[in-house]
């Protein structure tokens, strides 16, 4: 059932192609195997999967076994590179001892391209934050279990009614100083230059004065543009951890781009989505609008 968020992907599973041979049978085999131990040793920490130190290792962890390299560009020093920072919840301004405690920071609302399922492996490999995904999500194999864990929170997008309560929800938690990540294409591209980005998650940034980090992931093989790591259209879950599996040095790369305020700025949230669209997808690209099928992961 389609819903206000959901769009139709002119992608479809057989854009995913390898850009260089693939890994042999008996490496496959090796690597699925330490998959497995690496998925079974985060979901077996459970709640503890909620401490972002611990969170960030099992990404990494994940992305090792399948043999990625995660490249992260633009990356600030520090263990929130994706953050905004200011003053934290609950602290004082420095020199100011005796004065009241100051308000929350809003957090930052994170936006990225989407392309793969190991967009949010890639993602939470470079800051743990919070997570807004579809409800459908939650049951997928391996990925779902991990998203549960991490604190995820699930949409309905098969509810027009529910928009309003989901902006209000996103709002409040960037006014609380918590970062979140979305994925406002609604559905995966087997590029990072095509698509295009759906305006609703930006108010809540507005709404909370919340500064808006453009992200972009994209994979490459051996220094090579690849499509391998697309899951897109009806492709299965079993289908692109295969592909992923057998890809011979694939890497996915995260740029980190500069933040684009919102306090104290004259915008609306078609402006906002459109400053951010052409920053993560490039801005002499040819927008996707139309001809779309339901969208596959976020």
């Amino acid at each position: 059932m389609n819903g206000p968020w959901d769009v139709s992907p002119v992608c479809a599973p057989n854009c995913a192609a390898h850009a260089v041979p693939p890994v042999p049978f008996s490496g496959t085999v090796r690597r699925a195997a330490v998959f497995s131990g690496a998925v079974g040793r985060a979901l077996t920490d459970g709640p503890h999967l909620t401490d972002p130190v611990r969170l960030r290792s099992h990404a990494r962890a994940l992305l090792a076994a399948l043999g990625v390299t995660l490249e992260a560009r633009g990356v600030e020093a520090g263990p929130t590179p994706l953050s905004v920072t200011g003053t934290a919840p609950g602290e004082r301004p420095p020199g100011t001892a005796d004065a009241p405690i100051a308000p929350t920071t809003p957090g930052t609302l994170i936006v990225l391209n989407h392309i793969s399922w190991l967009d949010i492996v890639a993602l939470l490999a470079v800051e743990p934050v919070t997570l807004l995904a579809k409800r459908e999500v939650g049951r997928w194999p391996l990925v779902g279990g991990l998203a549960r864990r991490a604190g995820t929170h699930f949409i309905d997008r098969t509810s027009p009614r529910q928009l309003p309560h989901t902006v209000a929800e996103l709002a409040a938690l960037l006014a609380a100083g918590r970062s979140v990540a979305v994925f406002p294409q609604a559905t995966t591209w087997c590029t990072a230059d095509r698509g295009t980005f759906r305006r609703a998650t930006f108010q809540a940034a507005l709404d909370a004065g919340a500064p808006v980090r453009p992200v972009t992931v994209d994979y490459a093989q051996q220094d090579r543009p690849t499509t391998v790591a697309a899951f897109c259209g009806a492709d299965t879950f079993a289908a692109s951890l295969h592909r992923v599996l057998t890809a011979h040095g694939l890497a996915v790369r995260v740029t980190v781009h500069p933040a684009l305020p919102t306090a104290g700025r004259d915008l609306d949230r078609r402006t906002l989505a459109a400053a951010a669209e052409r920053v993560v997808l490039g801005g002499d690209r040819v927008p996707q609008r139309a001809g779309q099928a339901l969208g596959t992961y976020l």
